[in-house]
C-alpha cells in the first residue's frame, strides 16, 4: 500500500481503502494503524475464528496487541463481494492466511465479514467477524452462481 493510500485510509477512503489499511496493518503487526481502521464507538465488535466476541475498542485493542505478541498474520483477502449503500458498506471475503510450519509454509483459510459505516472522521469499521474456512470453501465461493430466493 503506498504512503499515500495509507493516509487516504487514514482520514476517510472508501470502505476498499479502510479494508486495505486493516490487512496491511495486520500483516505488519501495527496495532495503532489497526485500530485507526475501527470507528470510534463503544459498540465495535470483532470476533476471531473460535474466539469470543469481543466489543469495544478497548477489548479489540488487546486481543491484536496478544496476537502480535505472537507474531505478524499474513492474511490476504480474497472473493470479496461487496454490498454497500450511501452510508454503509458489508464486504464479505475469504482470507488466506499463511502459516510457517517445520515442514514450510502453509496456507489456511478464514471467512470473514467486514462492516464499514460511514463516520465524522470517514468510512471506519464496525464488525470484524470471521469463522474458520477451508481451501475447498475458497474455491467454492469463486464458482457459486447467484441465485435470488
Amino acid at each position: 500500500m503506498t504512503k499515500a493510500k495509507l493516509q487516504a485510509a487514514t482520514v476517510g477512503g472508501t470502505p476498499d481503502d479502510i479494508e486495505a489499511a486493516f490487512y496491511d496493518a495486520l500483516q505488519h503487526g501495527e496495532v495503532d494503524k489497526l485500530m485507526d481502521c475501527w470507528a470510534d464507538e463503544d459498540d465495535i465488535v470483532c470476533v476471531h475464528p473460535g474466539g469470543p466476541r469481543l466489543v469495544g475498542p478497548v477489548a479489540i485493542r488487546a486481543a491484536f496487541d496478544a496476537m502480535f505478541a505472537h507474531g505478524t498474520i499474513q492474511a490476504s483477502p480474497q472473493h470479496l463481494r461487496r454490498v454497500e449503500s450511501i452510508v454503509s458498506a458489508v464486504h464479505s471475503v475469504v482470507e488466506r492466511i499463511e502459516v510457517m510450519t517445520p515442514e514450510g509454509p502453509r496456507h489456511a483459510y478464514v471467512v470473514a465479514t467486514n462492516v464499514f459505516h460511514k463516520t465524522a472522521q470517514g468510512w471506519r469499521m464496525v464488525v470484524h467477524h470471521a469463522s474458520p474456512g477451508t481451501e475447498h470453501a475458497a474455491e467454492a465461493s469463486a464458482e457459486v452462481a447467484q441465485v435470488l430466493h
